[in-house]
């Protein structure tokens, strides 16, 4: 399916860092997006967001996202609205995204939550490239069963997510999410459990020890309205998951274990 926009959608950002502060040395976008002038926070770093003239992801987009983060910079990059990923006829729609994270960079990649429309597919590509055990990274994401509201529970046709990070070249952490509602009982024991949301966050080389963790799943246990835990890998990659009915309470949930906070 050709893309409606005649090429690939691109957004390029790089960092570096002076004197303390990070600052964009090089931006570039083609339609639909666009970026809002940085917000310099206090520490030095700078939140960047993302806003788009589109309604969302349509059939035969192909968007590509390029992040460089320089050696020393620090780096949030949201998005203004949630992704939309609209009705497609027989096509689907195709993004990929790859991140540099040079030695003590600091990238937080902290999009809006996602909503896959009735009949709608789409692809999603991550690699994630950290220099070394100071290169930072943090991903927080939420997918929807649909627009529930509607009656458009898991009626969309597939939803797959690759996510790769290396360090030093080394892969150390894969998600492969490939969801077919037709296919598979997405409502099920392991899935969503009748849930209408589910949020990752994943954290590189934060050092989060043992008592960290444990205080997060004490939090995520007293939770009456969502369910979720926390998992350890090796190379420093803490994963959390959580589901549960509404974006915006898994979004205040989430940024308690954003950086530079901690979970209390």
């Amino acid at each position: 399916m050709e893309n409606p926009f005649g090429r690939v959608s691109q957004l390029n950002l790089k960092t570096e860092e002076r004197d303390g502060k990070t600052i964009l040395e090089d931006v570039y976008f083609t339609a639909p997006f666009k970026v809002m002038n940085p917000f310099v926070k206090k520490d030095g770093s700078i939140q960047i967001m993302m806003m788009s003239a589109s309604a969302g992801i349509m059939e035969g987009d192909r968007q590509e996202f390029d992040f460089h983060i320089g050696e020393g910079s620090k780096m949030e990059f949201l998005s203004q609205s949630f992704d939309k990923i609209h009705k497609m006829k027989e096509g689907e729609a195709r993004r990929y995204t790859k991140a540099v994270v040079e030695k003590n960079g600091h990238f937080l990649f902290h999009p809006q939550p996602t909503i896959p429309f009735k009949a709608s597919a789409y692809e999603n590509t991550m690699d994630i490239y950290l220099a070394d055990s100071s290169s930072v990274f943090t991903m927080q994401e939420i997918l929807s069963c649909g627009r529930a509201a509607r009656g458009e529970r898991f009626q969309y046709r597939k939803y797959d997510s690759l996510v790769n990070i290396y360090k030093n070249d080394k892969l150390i952490y894969r998600d492969n999410t490939r969801y077919r509602p037709d296919e598979m009982n997405l409502e099920a024991i392991g899935m969503y459990e009748g849930y209408t949301h589910m949020a990752n966050l994943v954290l590189c080389n934060q050092k989060k020890g043992r008592d960290w963790m444990d205080r997060v799943r004490k939090y995520l246990d007293s939770r009456e309205e969502e369910a979720g835990g926390v998992t350890a890998l090796d190379e420093d990659v803490v994963v959390i998951r959580i589901i549960g009915h509404q974006a915006q309470k898994l979004q205040n949930i989430l940024k308690r274990g954003q950086l530079p906070m901690s979970w209390i």
